[in-house]
């Protein structure tokens, strides 16, 4: 029997890639107390940090995705773990806040291209109408890197330092290439593969809109989580051993999200993004008035959490309005959610900066999401001219 055969195993090995790289993203910004501490810089100059990472992925997806047009999925899938494991290893390493900043956007490159040709390679596998709980069954890595990955990499990093965490990463990356080559299907350049017909993605304003609602509306969870440890710490008054555990909630409900949503978002992909986005902005402005106290702050964050199934609505949606431009459309989604992950630090620690507090980070995210929900409105607008 092929591989092809098998898309269950496919699937788990692709979800190890997300694992993988769920862990060195969000870890990093549980982890920001940390190795700001010990780099000697403040917490909105190690938010940096995190941008610089997301900034990687927003160049390297759709780079990669364009000149490697012509070689096979499961490939370029082994390749580009590869240089996730060296980028993530060498971070571990760091003697100075600049390398930090160097290798975290080096870490970067390989994500967005990552999951866009991972999770076309998913969506193959199975019927029509199980895509968006084929797409999401990748991102499941990710979000259970949220519930243990994340909370491991914080006692790691209590514990034994944070280095350790990018060395656990670094080998998690070599499984995934190892498991990958062993049960993914080969799947040869779809013919007349080129990178003009990929950048035709460019073109297409369905494809627009979809990734500027991403980019956009999906800010605000990342406002949020980069600065929730510190929030935890300092707002909450929390002992430091909580703090993976509310991490840990926060990963539930983005899994809960993961599950539930995509099995009844079939045929109504832009209704089911809409009502999303008014989750955030709902969810958000709450959380802003929850950090005072452990109990609410905690249901807070996992209701936030649940709107983590946006991913797998929005991907499969620009599986269906981009044409010949798969790999360059979902490679991008990728990236209009790590300008996401690199606009909401950036406006949470201006407003942290300017005296407002830890607590604004919520209301900043709300208004985020209210801003991807107009973006929404005018591509449906445009759709049903």
């Amino acid at each position: 029997m092929s591989r092809a055969s098998h898309p269950d195993l496919v699937h788990f090995a692709l979800a190890v890639g997300g694992f993988a790289i769920g862990t060195t993203e969000f870890a990093t910004m549980s982890l920001l107390p940390y190795f700001s501490r010990d780099l000697g810089i403040s917490a909105p100059t190690a938010g940096h940090v995190i941008s610089a990472y997301a900034l990687g992925v927003v160049l390297g997806a759709p780079l990669i995705a364009v000149l490697a047009t012509r070689i096979a999925r499961r490939t370029l899938l082994i390749g580009l773990m590869l240089v996730f494991a060296l980028a993530n290893g060498l971070t571990g390493l760091v003697p100075s806040y600049p390398w930090m900043l160097l290798l975290r956007f080096v870490s970067g490159l390989p994500h967005g291209a990552y999951f866009g040709v991972a999770m076309l390679v998913a969506a193959s596998l199975v019927p029509h109408e199980q895509r968006a709980q084929a797409s999401a069954r990748v991102l499941m890595g990710l979000t259970v890197a949220t519930i243990i990955g994340v909370p491991c990499a914080n006692w790691l990093g209590q514990a034994i330092g944070w280095r350790w965490c990018f060395g656990i990463v670094a080998a998690l990356s070599l499984l995934t290439a190892t498991l990958v080559a062993l049960f993914a299907p080969h799947q040869p350049p779809q013919e007349g593969a080129s990178p003009l017909r990929e950048l035709s993605a460019l073109t297409n304003r369905d494809v627009l809109l979809t990734l500027a609602i991403g980019a956009v509306g999906f800010g605000g969870l990342f406002t949020v989580y980069t600065y929730l440890a510190s929030t935890l710490l300092t707002v909450t008054h929390v002992r430091d051993s909580l703090v993976p555990l509310v991490f840990a909630v926060f990963g539930a409900g983005m899994m809960t999200g993961l599950v539930v949503v995509p099995r009844f978002a079939h045929g109504r992909l832009m209704a089911t993004a809409g009502w999303l986005l008014l989750w955030f902005a709902f969810t958000l402005a709450v959380y802003s008035f929850a950090v005072g106290n452990l109990w609410t702050i905690t249901l807070a964050v996992f209701a936030i959490g649940l709107g983590g199934a946006l991913g797998p609505i929005l991907q499969t949606r620009l599986m269906d309005v981009a044409g010949e431009a798969q790999t360059l459309a979902a490679a991008l989604n990728h990236s209009a959610f790590n300008v996401a992950n690199a606009l909401g630090p950036l406006l949470g620690g201006i407003a942290i900066a300017h005296g407002l507090g830890l607590a604004s980070t919520g209301l900043v995210g709300s208004s985020l999401a209210l801003a991807g929900l107009a973006i929404w409105a005018l591509a449906l607008k445009i759709r049903h001219q």
